[in-house]
């Protein structure tokens, strides 16, 4: 498994693995029609190009020999989703393929996360994770990570409960 940071150039892979990782996790609990607008508006080439150009975010993709099998997505400054402190690092996604859950792609994203975050000089990081995906709670609250509040993601029609979670660097 190896990591890299994404490119502008790499808009397909990052593209791909996104639309496919966020489909598993999430299809089998949300309708049909909030999936299809969250994949179509959120997984767009033009807000995927926009992404990758921002200088305040970063992507790393996981890779098996060529195939993408997970990524990061991480904020800083006015690219945070909500909490926008300067001493922070977001992320906001983490997404592995099922058949790669449990082989380290998620925990080797993770560590280049806090790489990043360390090499910034960030005091914590941060992220929200829905309150029904037991699985990431899990493995961020082995990471060290606690709760600290709560917000709503708008999923299509659908309002869900985040958990806002922190780890102090």
């Amino acid at each position: 498994m190896e990591l890299s940071i994404a490119r502008p150039e790499d808009l397909k892979a990052v593209q791909l693995i996104a639309k496919e990782t966020f489909f598993e996790t999430f299809a089998a609990d949300n309708t049909e029609a909030d999936m299809i607008q969250y994949l179509t508006e959120n997984f767009s080439d033009e807000k995927i190009k926009s992404e990758l150009t921002n200088p305040e975010s970063v992507f790393c993709i996981a890779w098996d020999n060529e195939t993408p099998v997970g990524y990061l997505k991480v904020n800083t400054g006015t690219s945070q989703t909500e909490l926008r402190d300067a001493t922070s690092l977001e992320i906001e996604r983490i997404y592995v393929k099922q058949a790669f859950h449990g082989k380290k792609a998620g925990q080797l994203l993770f560590e280049k996360a806090l790489e990043i975050a360390r090499s910034l000089s960030k005091s914590y990081i941060w992220l929200g994770v829905w309150e029904k995906n037991a699985k990431a709670i899990r493995f961020y609250e082995k990471n060290g990570f606690t709760a600290f509040d709560k917000h709503i993601f708008r999923f299509g029609e659908d309002e869900q409960t985040d958990i806002m979670m922190k780890k102090d660097l």
